[in-house]
């Protein structure tokens, strides 16, 4: 178990350094001499080939990193073939709409990425992920998760409309106070959501608190069942 936690411990640092600190280092010290473009395709690399790494030893996929590296990779290309920054606005308008669709689909499928991201984060405390896939998919605990997939809709639809309102308001000229305000309301989101992940909890101990008095029921209905017939 000491051996487990450690390991645990170990990931944790190394998502950091690889999903966080390298292409933050890599963004702030790189665009002077490589230019925004550039600058932000290289921070991809340290997370993709920390995760090729990670598949490697653990014999398993990293989803959260995947969907990260994966919607960078997609963003960045975007970036690099908009040509001008007023194009690469609307790409990303585009872009996030489409995101918006496919969150919507996978409602529908009742396959909700919150899920995956919640089964990737017990895992790091220790948790099996199939163990966490069937506990997370039962009546009462899954239906959060869909509501989180909700808010990723809304969240979508919301900035891409207010992108276009400050564009068409502000131009490129007001592009600073675009990036203001997305960020506020992207604190607001991310803390309802964040919000949610955590009332998750309850559910969940509410299941396993069932689960484990129906067992104990059980097992004193079987015992009782052998005291008659004996």
């Amino acid at each position: 178990m000491g051996k487990k936690q450690q390991s645990n411990k170990k990931s944790i640092l190394m998502d950091l350094i690889f999903y966080a600190a390298l292409p933050y280092f890599i963004w702030k010290f790189g665009r002077e001499p490589f230019g925004d473009y550039i600058a932000m395709l290289i921070t991809t690399i340290p997370g993709f080939v920390y995760t090729i790494y990670s598949f490697i030893i653990d014999k398993q996929f990293n989803f959260t990193g995947i969907f990260i590296l994966g919607t960078l990779a997609i963003g960045t290309t975007v970036d690099l073939l908009s040509g001008s920054a007023e194009q690469m606005i609307w790409n990303g308008v585009y872009l996030s709409l489409f995101y918006s669709s496919l969150y919507f689909v996978l409602l529908v499928m009742k396959r909700p990425v919150s899920l995956y991201f919640a089964i990737d984060f017990v895992y790091l405390q220790g948790h099996e992920r199939k163990a966490s896939k069937t506990l997370f998919f039962q009546k009462g605990i899954f239906k959060w998760f869909q509501y989180i997939q909700v808010i990723y809709i809304i969240r979508g639809l919301f900035m891409s409309g207010l992108t276009v309102f400050l564009l068409k308001n502000y131009g490129l000229d007001g592009y600073g106070e675009m990036l203001v305000f997305k960020q506020i309301a992207n604190w607001i989101f991310s803390g309802l959501i964040i919000g949610l992940f955590f009332y998750i909890n309850i559910p969940v101990q509410n299941y396993i608190v069932k689960q484990e008095n129906q067992l104990q029921n059980n097992n004193i209905t079987r015992e009782e069942s052998n005291v008659v017939a004996e």
